[in-house]
């Protein structure tokens, strides 16, 4: 079986082909770039993702050297996400469905991290931190499905880096997570204190930004701080929260593997720490690098496979989107308790 797999969530447009051993045919991603200080707004996005689709799955074929003959499913993201950009890339995927007569199948973008996870580093059975700019979960398989164990109460990890970056006018382009991190790394010479908040499995990230405001930014004019020192003091306590939920759940799970999935997860500095935590624990972190971290066609398209052998297919009249769809809402028919 060959997948053609659209992703179109958030700010990445994505598309995929991958056969149902796993083997990636294609991965192509183009992504929206607001300017320095703003970042990315539903129509805008949607708009991005419409001009270059079409475009963007030409190129994927060539690059798998395949055909439209040659595809047995297509996979597009149903949720969660964006409402605009799920949409519009959604609209691509019914009309290439009735076009070529091929099967389609609506992905959950969460258990889609998960699964690309899960095939690229060989695991089986690990725990998974989900950290993306929409979401953040602590989460393990149990009985059908993926049950979250712990989650943020307010704003998403990946949406208070960005977040932050704006406030200190950090640039968008290739990602702000990203160029906050390259920040971070001359700035250890000093641990600014911010906010922690942990609430049992969850934690809460809104407050961190309101101190930067009203006290790190006053620091920074005062020049009793650099740029440097305030990223690297964010990434230190968020990621510490981020460990802190993790250790408790494979601690309940009884599980020493840890999985780490999603945008942010390409940091190195968080796989550096959860790696300390686990090998206190004998276990490993599973880490993964930009190709596979950040929002692509290549999970979709796999995690379609996986659904449509296990029997889920949808009807034309099934092709919806939603912005909200939580990661334990899904059926794991593909996997065995």
């Amino acid at each position: 079986m060959i997948c053609l797999g659209l992703e179109g969530s958030a700010n990445k447009l994505g598309v995929g082909i991958v056969k149902e051993d796993g083997t990636i045919l294609a991965n192509l991603r183009k992504t929206f770039v607001p300017p320095i200080g703003e970042g990315f707004l539903p129509k805008e996005t949607a708009s991005h993702h419409r001009m270059f689709i079409i475009k963007t799955i030409k190129e994927a074929f060539k690059a798998a050297k395949l055909g439209p003959k040659d595809l047995d499913l297509i996979a597009y993201t149903k949720g969660p996400g964006m409402g605009e950009p799920l949409q519009s890339v959604a609209v691509v995927a019914r009309m290439l469905h009735q076009m070529w007569k091929i099967p389609i199948v609506g992905v959950n973008h969460c258990v889609a991290h998960i699964e690309m996870g899960r095939i690229v580093t060989g695991t089986q059975n690990p725990l998974v931190l989900y950290v993306s700019g929409g979401n953040s979960q602590v989460i393990a398989y149990s009985l059908g499905k993926y049950r979250i164990f712990g989650e943020t109460i307010d704003i998403a990890v990946g949406n208070c880096l960005d977040r932050f970056a704006r406030l200190l006018d950090i640039p968008n382009d290739p990602s702000p997570g990203f160029n906050v991190e390259q920040l971070a790394l001359k700035g250890t010479d000093k641990l600014i204190e911010l906010p922690y908040t942990v609430k049992g499995m969850d934690f809460s990230l809104s407050g961190i930004l309101s101190s930067i405001e009203k006290k790190g930014l006053q620091m920074l004019k005062k020049k009793e701080c650099t740029r440097e020192n305030l990223c690297f003091s964010i990434q230190e306590n968020v990621f510490a929260m981020l460990i802190e939920i993790s250790e408790r759940a494979m601690a309940h799970c009884e599980i020493n593997d840890v999985l780490i999935v999603g945008g942010v997860g390409c940091n190195q500095r968080l796989q550096e720490m959860m790696g300390i935590m686990a090998e206190e624990r004998n276990g490993s972190v599973l880490g993964m690098d930009q190709r596979y971290c950040i929002d692509n066609g290549a999970m979709i398209a796999y995690t379609g496979i996986l659904q449509a052998k296990s029997g889920s297919t949808f009807k034309l009249e099934e092709t919806i989107v939603t912005q909200r769809f939580r990661t334990d809402e899904v059926d794991v028919t593909w996997r065995k308790n």
